[in-house]
């Protein structure tokens, strides 16, 4: 990977685990999650104004990634309400990265040196053992962790949707803004209860236009990456989003740091730089 995608994986992992941090923050977790990606929404409508519909052959990946999201993100939200920020997200991404792997092996075909391969069991390994404190810890109930391994499984498969649909699209830009925009419609719908699009948007919209704008950047940059670098390595840069979630737990959400986390940073950051090497 050229030092430009590193550099753009890890920009996206940062702030896709702050934005993650200030929607589970909220109060209400689930109201806070569908106006974040409503107002995406509303951002990156301009942009797709600009750069036009993403190709025919690309909408049957569109479709399955929204699919795959609306999955995540309700399994996410209920792993929320069970358990602390600092252990769900950080499993969530090690179950992600884990299938991620060879999913982009039997569907896209990459094939990686040695070196990669070191830097992402180095990542699977500090992952890990977030699980393993996960586990451990007895106000983690087994429901949670049922619900966050469900959100795992559906963020590998919709990495592996964005994967090709971004390259069949060949414009991250027009492939990120509708997905973007399919997301935020069926996340919507599926949680119409909380109101309409319009009343979320005047309760939160204000409150949510931060987190939504990091996660468009996020978003866009990592499709930008997937577009030319290999999608394994470059989805394990980005799943150390869940490192800085530890970070961000402990810095603003005053969680535990425990000797067990301490070491999964040191693993996180030691992979880094083979994964630049495949």
């Amino acid at each position: 990977m050229e030092l430009v995608h590193v550099a753009a994986a890890l920009l996206s992992a940062v702030l896709h685990a702050g934005w993650n941090a200030a929607v589970k923050a909220r109060p209400n977790t689930t109201e806070a999650m569908a106006t974040q990606m409503l107002v995406s929404a509303v951002i990156v409508l301009p942009g797709l104004l600009w750069t036009g519909l993403p190709p025919q052959q690309s909408w049957v990946w569109i479709a399955a990634s929204t699919l795959m999201n609306v999955a995540a993100v309700s399994a996410l939200l209920r792993a929320y309400e069970l358990g602390g920020f600092g252990i769900v997200y950080p499993v969530m991404r090690a179950v992600s990265v884990l299938l991620v792997v060879p999913f982009s092996a039997l569907v896209v075909g990459d094939r990686l040196g040695l070196a990669a391969i070191a830097g992402i069991v180095l990542i699977a390994a500090s992952l890990g053992l977030l699980a393993l404190g996960a586990g451990r810890d007895r106000s983690f109930p087994p429901r949670a962790l049922g619900w966050t391994f469900l959100a795992g499984l559906a963020s590998a498969a919709y990495v592996m949707c964005d994967a090709q649909g971004v390259r069949s699209a060949g414009s991250p830009w027009a492939y990120g803004c509708a997905v973007s925009i399919t997301n935020a419609a069926a996340m919507c719908w599926r949680q119409r209860h909380l109101g309409s699009p319009w009343q979320l948007l005047k309760a939160n919209g204000v409150v949510a236009a931060p987190a939504a704008f990091a996660a468009v950047v996020s978003y866009l940059l990592i499709l930008w990456v997937w577009t030319y670098a290999p999608v394994a390595p470059a989805a394990a840069l980005r799943d150390t989003s869940a490192v800085f979630a530890i970070l961000i737990s402990v810095l603003w959400l005053k969680e535990r740091f425990t000797p067990a986390r301490m070491f999964a940073v040191l693993l996180a950051a030691a992979a880094v730089p083979l994964l630049r090497l495949t």
